[in-house]
Order: structure tokens, then C-alpha cells, then sequence
């Protein structure tokens, strides 16, 4: 059971040593806003935004399509007497 424990914190410990200086931060966080990972960290905000936007254009454009549709239902009824 030593061993194992052993083994698993050596590894991780080997792990955190060789981590790579670009895995530590992204390049806002890093100060670097012209690099190719912030570009493409901003296509990708642009990409969820026109994602987000298409959706809840369709969610709205269905609720107005009910609402037209249950007036024009309730117009073609005729008065209760």
C-alpha cells in the first residue's frame, strides 16, 4: 500500500515538474493579446456568441409563431352566445 501511494505521488511530482510554460496560462493571462491563442481564443468567443444568438433567435421566433397562430384561432371561432 506504501509502494502504491508511493508511486502515484512520485509520478505526479514528476508530472508538476515538467509542465510546460504555455500550459500555465493562457495568453490573456499572460500579457500576450497578439498571439495566435488569443485570436483564436476570440474567434472562439465569436463562434459561441453567433451560436448562442441563433438559438435564442429560434426560441423567440417559435413563441411569436404560437402567439399568431392561437390569434388567428381565436379570430376564426365564432362569438359564443
Amino acid at each position: 500500500m506504501k509502494a502504491i501511494r508511493f508511486l502515484f505521488i512520485g509520478a505526479g511530482l514528476t508530472c508538476v515538474a515538467h509542465i510546460n510554460d504555455a500550459a500555465l496560462g493562457c495568453a490573456a493571462c499572460t500579457g500576450r493579446s497578439d498571439s495566435p491563442m488569443a485570436q483564436g481564443m476570440n474567434a472562439g468567443i465569436l463562434a459561441l456568441l453567433g451560436v448562442i444568438t441563433t438559438v435564442l433567435c429560434g426560441a423567440a421566433s417559435f413563441f411569436v409563431m404560437l402567439a399568431r397562430r392561437a390569434a388567428a384561432a381565436k379570430a376564426e371561432q365564432p362569438p359564443k352566445s
